[in-house]
């Protein structure tokens, strides 16, 4: 059996070079050799000498998809988000008795894995509030990073102990893939948490991944002219404790900028939602270099608003996709989410030819990107010679690139037919399972 597999279909997308019908790629020891037409690719093996194992799909081959944003352990509860609701308190009231009960966390991330994996996901960004659940990326083989969850932390309570904890159960997470700590949102964590949690994973050069603009408590708003005086004063110079302190005593400051004057954001941070975002909002993550991970059908489950998915494409906002938990979504199937992306950009106006291929390259490089996994020698998010070989085969006819590119990002849902994993198939339907070994005509 050659060492080298020569991996050929109608069209090939690298995401950052244009697409490639009849493309290939040649992978070696799990990265990817070359990267072209087949024809060229099959030749330059040749030329080095190389024999390669051919595996043809008549479809499309993308990067492996990027889940940006979920909750592995939340896969048992989905009688929750088979649910629809009228808002995150409403939300919250069905999911807070049924975490409640007895749950087998390992088990059911587990399976959440697998039906990550089977929908044509390599790496995800998982959010873990138990730490029976850590393991579920680390056994399943996928790369990512797997983030410890601290929420409802007071200060007083965080200066007593809560450091120690979270820095113990930070330490607790297997590796591979990568760590880093998840606090939960702005409204659920008080001041000192929020300002020394960042310093704990900067300490260890690690990742931060933080729930933003999903709740309408964070929305910017103007106060009463009458509490003008009251307002005047910067709220960070009066000593307020928490974003409810803020509330109370007027100030209409988004959670956006009340995050980022406590030093959370920045290009090692990535968000999830990003719904109540105003223009400056936007543009304060622009300036961060802070990615947000977009999870349309779990908005729409809980029954947020959609989000300003054509002002961040319009301003060239970095965006990843994510599908959130089964708790408040569908399914795991990441290329559900991008077709409801795609819906909410034309229904908000977006009219650019370019969108099915910038959602495509939200889905693969932008969630990689938004955890830092686009470079070093284990980049991944994008087909390009030296990157871990993370593919994704689907099952969409090409007729041309353009017809088959839309279908991918407006249809792509249940289309995986194959997942690679560092040059391993990981995940195959029958049909790709009959190519292997097939050589390209």
């Amino acid at each position: 059996m050659s060492d080298v597999t020569l991996y050929s279909a109608a069209l090939v997308v690298p995401v950052t070079a244009p697409p490639i019908l009849d493309g290939a790629i040649a992978v070696r020891d799990g990265r990817i050799l070359h990267v072209g037409e087949r024809h060229w690719v099959a030749g330059s093996l040749a030329e080095r000498g190389l024999d390669a194992r051919h595996v043809h799909w008549p479809g499309v081959l993308i990067p492996g998809l990027v889940n940006a944003h979920t909750h592995l352990q939340y896969t048992g509860m989905a009688e929750v988000g088979r649910g629809s609701y009228q808002g995150f308190d409403d939300w919250a009231r069905a999911f807070n008795p049924v975490y409640a009960h007895p749950h087998d966390w390992a088990a059911d991330a587990a399976t959440g894995a697998r039906l990550a994996l089977e929908a044509g996901t390599t790496a995800v960004a998982d959010v873990v509030t138990d730490l029976e659940a850590m393991r579920a990326l680390h056994d399943a083989g996928l790369h990512g990073i797997t983030y410890w969850e601290v929420i409802d932390w007071t200060n007083e309570e965080w200066v007593a102990r809560g450091r120690d904890q979270v820095e113990a159960a930070l330490a607790a997470l297997p590796s591979p893939p990568g760590t880093g700590l998840s606090p939960h949102a702005p409204y659920s964590l008080e001041i000192a948490p929020l300002l020394e949690i960042p310093d704990i994973v900067r300490e260890r050069g690690s990742r931060l991944h933080i729930h933003l603009g999903e709740s309408a408590i964070e929305r910017e708003f103007q106060h009463a002219a009458s509490d003008a005086d009251a307002v005047a004063e910067p709220w960070h110079a009066r000593g307020l404790t928490s974003l409810a302190d803020l509330r109370q005593a007027g100030y209409g400051t988004s959670a956006t900028d009340y995050v980022d004057h406590l030093g959370v954001l920045g290009p090692d941070c990535h968000i999830a939602h990003g719904v109540y975002m105003t223009e400056s909002d936007r543009a304060i993550l622009r300036a961060r270099g802070t990615s947000v991970a977009l999870c349309p059908r779990s908005n729409a489950v809980i029954g947020l608003d959609e989000p300003p998915v054509a002002a961040y494409l319009t301003e060239g906002s970095p965006i990843a996709v994510g599908t959130d938990s089964l708790s408040s979504s569908p399914s795991l199937d990441l290329l559900a989410d991008v077709a409801e992306l795609h819906r909410i950009a034309r229904a908000q106006g977006y009219r650019g030819a370019d969108l099915p291929e910038r959602l495509i390259a939200a889905a693969t490089l932008g969630g990689a990107r938004a955890m830092g996994l686009h470079v070093g020698p284990d980049r991944t998010g994008y087909l390009a010679v030296g990157a871990r070989a993370d593919l994704t085969f689907l099952d969409v006819p090409v007729a041309n690139a353009a017809d088959a590119l839309a279908e991918v990002a407006a249809a792509g849902e249940g289309r995986a037919a194959a997942t690679v994993i560092s040059g391993r198939v990981r995940a195959a339907r029958p049909a790709f399972t009959e190519q292997t070994g097939a050589s390209p005509a």
